[in-house]
């Protein structure tokens, strides 16, 4: 592929090779975001697709336009790609939606990625990895503990990269994940302490999927029972606004009787400032 002119990357590409290489056959935790599509795309290049398992899962939490740029990626890139369920909604520990949701969840996609693992590589099995970047090192993410547990490594971390890194290092090999949005599970939209049910989801995903339809990149539709709270980047704010009817009758249709517009903007994991301020509180 052609370098993209222009990208600093601080990353060390080759550090990320060897640790690959190092770490030998794979199950890579696929969700097509830029840091797992990232790994399945190098640790293809380093090992070989019959050396690197890309896993995705599927459960209500994972938005359908996901799973379809999972496909997609697998197949532009060539990878050994299998889709897998998950039934985190199952566990009461889960759906109950306290602030250890992430670790319940982790714990499901590991009961569903070890066992592919095992078969791999003849008797002697492959390591699950996951895309986990510094940056994301700082957050409350109890899940990264989960799959540490159950073996799971971290090449990015290892290897030194940053989120910036990534997105640096995907232009520059021609990836066209390099600027994908983030995209987290569709749970990290219910507020702590809101149970997790299959129709808060479906109704999440609907109205995200809707606003994507009308051009809005990234964005989060946070839920609060009839509430809908939309985030977007402060720079669409205006274009909200501008075509508010459109946009309040998407989100109406996915079931919410009130819309709203965060004017503080779109923020990535925002809802864990809950979780510290709790945390404080009780100190």
């Amino acid at each position: 592929m052609t370098a993209a002119r222009g990208t600093t990357a601080s990353g060390d590409l080759d550090a990320l090779r060897r640790e690959l290489a190092g770490i030998g056959p794979l199950v890579v935790a696929f969700s097509g975001g830029a840091d797992s599509s990232f790994v399945a795309w190098v640790a293809t290049e380093v090992l070989g697709a019959d050396q690197v398992h890309c896993v995705t899962a599927v459960s209500p939490s994972l938005a359908p336009e996901e799973l379809g740029d999972c496909r997609a990626l697998a197949a532009e890139w060539g990878l050994r790609f299998t889709e897998v369920h998950t039934g985190e909604l199952a566990d009461p520990a889960y759906s109950a939606n306290d602030g250890s949701r992430c670790y319940h969840c982790k714990v499901s996609l590991m009961d569903a990625l070890v066992p592919i693992s095992e078969q791999e590589n003849g008797s002697q099995g492959s390591t699950v990895v996951l895309g986990v970047n510094l940056d994301d090192l700082g957050d409350h993410r109890p899940g990264q503990q989960a799959a540490s547990e159950r073996g799971a490594l971290f090449p990015l971390v290892s290897a030194g990269f940053t989120k910036a890194d990534v997105r640096a290092w995907s232009k520059k090999l021609g990836l066209r994940t390099w600027d994908k949005p983030a995209a987290a599970c569709l749970a990290s939209r219910v507020p702590y302490g809101t149970p997790v049910t299959l129709g808060t989801l479906r109704s999440v995903a609907e109205a995200e999927s809707g606003l994507r339809s009308l051009g809005f990149r990234q964005l989060r539709v946070r839920h609060y029972g009839d509430t809908a709270r939309i985030e977007v980047p402060a720079e669409d704010l205006a274009m909200v606004v501008a075509r508010r009817d459109e946009v309040a009758g998407t989100v109406h249709r996915a079931g919410y009787r009130y819309v709203t517009l965060d004017l503080d903007g779109f923020r990535s994991g925002n809802l864990n400032a809950a979780l510290v301020a709790a945390s404080g509180a009780g100190r």
